[in-house]
């Protein structure tokens, strides 16, 4: 079967279920760390930070993330990945259960935690294409993100439950056993199996994949569109979270479930993706942030709670079938030779600014509340989707690749 066919590979198979566990194990503690700091403080002001915190790594390392990525060994870089994020779940939970949590605990392990993951993501997505070659890269990218959504439906669900019988610690601590699972599959990789590809001699430096990105339209004009949504779009912990609770006075119960409702749309937008594979086109994301931006409008005046849940998982839906193409045509167009640090920019730009716009958020909803909130950010997506097409739609063209000497002007040999 052609939608699975990445399946094939013995590595993929291992990594699967683990990534699945794990998955399943980080959207738990999300819903279970929103959830602890309004308990704490009642404070969307705070909520706001403790994502940008959570976040801020993202702009700070995944550019050496991905520079880490073209340099060394992927699978161990990894490893030590996953374990930086058991220690931080670990500890967390600890706190909470112990009853010793404090605010400022959370703002530590929330940063620690995001440092791990901005190390982690762009190694992660380099290591794909050894895992299942080049040619099985699309339809890899479509399962992983099927996997990761698969888990944003249970774990919301598990972790409001969890939190409702037990309190937030059980969450924390099931994130960090999730992590040793991951860690087990990747030492047990067999590295004949992967694709390894040779590369030029060049440095590894991080300002050659700025000047690549910047040569390529097709490549900056998807990572532009794909900052605006992500910064003002892909704010559903806080807009799910004030929605419940402020406007429609509900509690945690229903708080994780529209992280589930939310997945349902999700995981079918990935399901949907690995069947659209030609159709992963520069165009085709800018069109996706546009739609994506609307439904976001759609959801800021839903009148009632039934009405919002309902465009929930079709907002689910649009953003993550956009976003699926984004990461894919970007992983595809690269070359091997710098594909490491591509993909650390365009994870810096898919996350880094959620540091900056997420406080901010949290202060606008404070000010003016949620539903204006949203309506302002889903307005700003959908221009964005506009104006870059309008700039870049006749440079875009539509190129399977490009060879890394047409774009650099120098490459660098290692003496």
């Amino acid at each position: 079967m052609k939608t699975l066919r990445s399946f094939r590979h013995r590595n993929y198979r291992i990594l699967f279920p683990a990534n699945a566990v794990s998955n399943t194990g980080t959207w738990a503690q999300r819903i279970a760390q929103d959830w602890l700091v309004l308990e704490l403080t009642g404070s969307s002001i705070y909520l706001g930070i403790v994502t940008g915190l959570q976040f801020a790594p993202a702009l700070l390392f995944s550019m050496q993330g991905g520079k880490l990525a073209d340099q060394f060994n992927k699978r161990i870089l990894l490893i030590y990945c996953n374990f930086g994020g058991f220690i931080s779940s670990l500890a967390l939970g600890l706190l909470i259960v112990t009853e010793n949590i404090q605010l400022w605990h959370i703002f530590l392990f929330a940063f620690t935690s995001g440092l791990a993951s901005a190390l982690d993501a762009p190694v992660r997505q380099a290591f794909t294409a050894e895992v299942v070659g080049k040619k099985d890269l699309p339809n890899a990218v479509s399962l992983n993100s099927a996997n990761f959504n698969a888990a944003r439906l249970i774990g919301p669900g598990i972790s409001g439950l969890l939190i409702a019988a037990f309190g937030t610690g059980p969450s924390f601590l099931l994130n960090a056993l999730s992590f040793l699972g991951v860690i087990i599959a990747l030492m047990t990789i067999r590295e004949k199996e992967l694709f390894l590809e040779k590369k030029p001699a060049m440095k590894s430096k991080i300002r050659e994949a700025l000047s690549y990105i910047k040569r390529r339209p097709d490549l900056f004009g998807t990572m532009t569109v794909v900052f605006f949504a992500t910064t003002f779009g892909f704010n559903f912990a806080i807009y799910n979270a004030l929605m419940t609770t402020k406007v429609f006075d509900l509690g945690v119960e229903v708080f994780g479930a529209l992280g589930s409702i939310l997945a349902i749309g999700s995981l079918t937008g990935a399901i949907v993706s690995a069947k659209l594979e030609k159709r992963r086109t520069p165009k085709a994301v800018m069109f996706g942030v546009f739609v994506f931006g609307i439904f976001l409008i759609f959801g800021s005046v839903a009148p009632n709670f039934m009405i919002y849940a309902l465009i929930l998982p079709v907002t689910g839906f649009i953003a993550l079938l956009t976003m699926i193409t984004a990461n894919s045509l970007v992983q595809v167009r690269s070359d091997p030779a710098i594909r490491g640090r591509v993909m650390g920019v365009y994870l810096t730009v898919f996350l880094g600014g959620t540091p900056i716009g997420s406080p901010l958020l949290g202060a606008l909803a404070a000010w003016i509340g949620i539903r204006w909130t949203m309506f302002i950010c889903g307005t700003i997506t959908a221009t964005s989707g506009v104006i870059v097409y309008l700039w870049l739609k006749d440079r875009i063209g539509n190129p399977e690749s490009y060879a890394i000497d047409d774009v650099l002007d120098t490459t660098y040999n290692d003496k």
